[in-house]
């Protein structure tokens, strides 16, 4: 028996008019009652969404201008006949949103289901967008962001997408997104040290400190430790979170610099990342109160000279790594790489990932490179957390992170 073949375009007015009732539901429950009512409801973003993909499946030249025409006008009347006392624009902005997500559905249906799924999620979280834009968000986190946002769209695309020799073969501008990335996290940290509150805050901190470096919050949270020893086993929670950023953080250079290296690691990675996380988290079961002092004033939560230290880092490590694999060979590069992780693992794992970019190192030896990187640098965190935290800090912070690295190897062994 013959399946039934739906003519073209017909799936896409499908997802157009369910993208229309899902965005209607949401703006009906808007809409209110009264004289001060919203004018479009339910039917009228259906309608919209179903006009404009009948517009771009129809074959009439122009339908598709015509049609954005009368719903823009539409809207325009219904915001100018609006009784309301604060009207806004948001409705008559998400009907005409919705037609072009309709035409979008004949033309994608995939791309519209999704454009439809997400204005509708957007249009929902009014609230909650309006309580981090006033009241989670201070003034300083505003502009960080919007330095933060410039960087990204102004300076970041101006930096020359072409390897260097003398860094290995890293690009500047996968280095440059690293620092961007670095900053970012800074950024979501205070954020989130201010939402979660003391508790989840330590937690949150460690994790966003970890990206740029793990030795340096493993350090400084085990001075808190020492003073305040009640706290050991939240900060020590703390402090192995910033081991889940080591794992991730080697995943992200990977992809930046070759994504092929990033496939090979993946596994490990994440089961490196998941055992440090699931040790870190069991430390609120164990933890007391935190009490910390009164806040001062705002202050930024950017640091670029330590993201540029990174750079910096990378790109000297990426020298050092590569002349030695260059004229020592295998074992050369093992040694540099042991070497370099004792004092940081993401700038050889960076110069791992160049080189296996650039066709100069197979996949098994830029694994195996990896994990010793993290190996040695683990040595070096568990002697930090001796020294700056004491005996219970280090033994907490030195037992995750010897389960996440044995977890990774047994998973690259695999």
């Amino acid at each position: 028996m013959s399946g039934v073949t739906l003519p073209d375009g017909a799936l896409g007015l499908a997802v157009a008019l369910g993208a229309g009732l899902l965005i209607g539901v949401e703006r009906e429950r808007r809409k209110g009652r009264g004289r001060d009512r919203e004018a479009a409801g339910l039917r009228s973003f259906a309608v919209a969404a179903a006009t404009g993909g009948l517009a771009q499946w129809v074959p009439v030249p122009g339908l598709v201008i015509v049609g954005a025409l009368l719903v823009a006008g539409l809207a325009a009347l219904s915001h100018a006949k609006s009784r309301s006392r604060d009207p806004g624009l948001t409705t008559e902005l998400a009907l005409f949103t919705t037609y072009l997500i309709g035409v979008q559905s004949v033309l994608s249906p995939a791309l519209g289901a999704a454009c439809g799924a997400g204005l509708a999620v957007l249009l929902a979280a009014r609230e909650r967008l309006h309580r981090f834009a006033t009241e989670l968000l201070s003034e300083q986190e505003l502009h960080d962001g919007l330095l933060l946002t410039a960087l990204a769209l102004i300076v970041l695309p101006l930096i020359p997408a072409r390897s260097l020799d003398a860094l290995g073969g890293i690009d500047p501008r996968p280095l440059a997104a690293l620092v961007l990335l670095i900053l970012a996290m800074q950024a979501a940290g205070q954020v989130a040290l201010r939402a979660l509150g003391p508790r989840g805050g330590v937690l949150a901190a460690g994790l966003v400190s970890g990206f740029v470096s793990s030795t340096a919050t493993v350090a400084s949270l085990g001075g808190r430790a020492r003073e305040r020893p009640e706290q050991a086993a939240l900060l020590a929670g703390g402090a192995v979170l910033s081991g889940v950023a080591t794992w991730l953080q080697a995943l992200l250079i990977s992809v930046l610099l070759s994504p092929p290296a990033a496939a090979a690691l993946l596994l490990p990675a994440l089961a490196g990342a998941a055992g440090a996380l699931a040790v870190g988290l069991l430390s609120l079961r164990t933890a007391g109160a935190v009490h910390e002092p009164p806040a001062g004033p705002p202050r930024s939560a950017l640091r670029p000279r330590e993201a540029l230290a990174v750079a910096l880092t990378l790109g000297l490590v990426a020298l050092l790594v590569g002349n030695a694999q260059r004229h020592y060979g295998d074992v050369g590069l093992e040694l540099s790489v042991v070497l370099a992780a004792l004092v940081d693992a993401h700038a050889p794992i960076a110069s791992l990932a160049a080189l296996h970019a650039a066709g100069e190192l197979p996949t098994e030896a830029l694994l195996h490179g990896v994990l010793l990187a993290v190996s040695a640098n683990t040595m070096t965190r568990c002697g930090v957390a001796m020294v700056a935290g004491g005996r219970a800090y280090a033994l907490r912070v030195g037992l995750a992170l010897t389960v996440s690295l044995a977890l990774a190897w047994s998973v690259a062994w695999w």
